[in-house]
């Protein structure tokens, strides 16, 4: 689950994280408020959505009055702002944060994440902050710090010394980096955070160290420990399609292709959007109907996939290990007929039961496209998208 920085900051305020003060408003009046309440000569009026590079896109803007800050913040709400991490659709701006502005010496970059590799969390540092850190790896890969951590023992002090030592800090900037590192970790690790990003991480001319800027996700497997955090959920930033895919315990990401996919398991999935591409075909989503492929479950799938209007044809792919391949059979049969499918369908059902299930398909009435293996389905799905 992806929450807005604001409200990544109050978590991590509550885990004695240095943020600056900021204060979440709807309306340009309230943010002049909000201005007049935090104080100062200047201030960060922040666009919030769920997107990073607001600041390149034009939803991260200086005031240095608060007749400029209720323009500024007039301005950003209600626009479509369009960065490398929306898409060319870009997002709508509804929300704000009014930030008090920031006597920058130097701009870092840290986050926190699991290396699946290493099964430990891993801590990343650069002093290439504030810029795009895919771009630094890329490039660069020399300038970013890593540090893994033991989830048995946690982040040690030694740990967070080196990484602000390989920061090139020194003095008081050093022993707040230090104190920072160990908070963020801290909230990272409480929260079960899948990241904790702080881009820039900035050490001030006072020798104060906060984040600037702030992202985290979560795994969505530990919400049930966290319904402090669950209320963050924004469901104006989420896919509508895939909202109504978790209702009913469908694994569901809306992609830009025309090839619906319904498969059974997160990595036959995978391999079966792989396939399509690679047969000239463009999966238009990922959907995990899981190891229950019911009538109801498959109804449900359909009828999520068919509200893409992009949707041109239908791939089913189901493995039948637990579940046999005939039942998953009758299931797409009276799915279909319960809910008038009318773009192709072509169907690949392999393992128990398989061929009573090809017989059940063929004798349907229904004009599925049977497939004999996965590579036949794809080159198949394909074919009739060019009838």
């Amino acid at each position: 689950m992806k929450i807005h920085e604001y409200q990544a900051k109050e978590i991590l305020k509550k885990f004695n994280v240095a943020v600056p003060n900021g204060i979440f408003v709807k309306t340009a009046k309230q943010a002049v408020k909000a201005a007049e309440k935090i104080g100062g000569k200047v201030w960060v009026v922040k666009a919030q959505i769920h997107a990073g590079g607001r600041g390149k896109g034009g939803g991260v803007k200086i005031a240095k009055s608060l007749k400029e800050v209720e323009k500024l913040a007039d301005e950003i709400l209600g626009m479509t702002l369009v960065t490398h991490q929306t898409g060319p659709e870009g997002k709508k701006v509804k929300r704000l944060l009014i930030e008090q502005g920031i006597n920058i010496d130097k701009e870092l970059y840290v986050g926190i994440t699991l290396d699946r590799a290493q099964s430990k969390n891993v801590v990343m540092a650069s002093t290439e902050g504030g810029v795009e850190i895919e771009k630094v790896a890329a490039e660069t890969p020399e300038k970013i710090l890593k540090e893994a951590v033991d989830p048995a023992v946690g982040m040690q002090a030694y740990q967070a010394r080196k990484i602000a030592f390989g920061l090139g800090l020194e003095g008081t900037q050093f022993k707040n980096a230090v104190k920072f590192l160990a908070a963020l970790y801290n909230a990272y690790e409480k929260t079960d955070a899948s990241i904790a990003e702080i881009n820039p991480l900035v050490v001030t001319k006072e020798g104060d160290v906060m984040a600037l800027d702030a992202k985290m996700n979560f795994d969505d497997n530990a919400l049930y420990r966290h319904p402090d955090i669950v209320k963050y959920r924004d469901f104006d930033e989420e896919e509508p399609l895939e909202i109504e895919a978790s209702k009913f315990n469908l694994n569901y990401i809306k992609l830009d292709g025309n090839v619906g996919c319904m498969v059974n398991g997160a990595g036959l999935a995978m391999a079966t959007m792989d396939i399509i591409k690679l047969a000239g075909g463009e999966p238009a989503n990922f959907l995990d109907v899981g190891g229950g492929a019911n009538k109801e479950t498959v109804a449900n799938g359909f009828k999520i996939i068919l509200a893409d209007k992009n949707v041109q044809a239908i791939l089913i792919n189901i493995f039948g290990g637990i579940v046999r391949c005939d039942r998953v059979a009758q299931g797409v049969i009276d799915a279909v007929k319960e809910i008038k499918v009318t773009v192709p369908i072509v169907v690949r059902l392999e393992g128990t039961n398989a061929e009573e299930a090809a017989v059940l398909l063929n004798k349907s009435g229904l004009s599925f496209e049977v497939a004999s293996s996965l590579q036949d389905a794809a080159e198949k799905v394909t074919a009739v998208l060019k009838k």
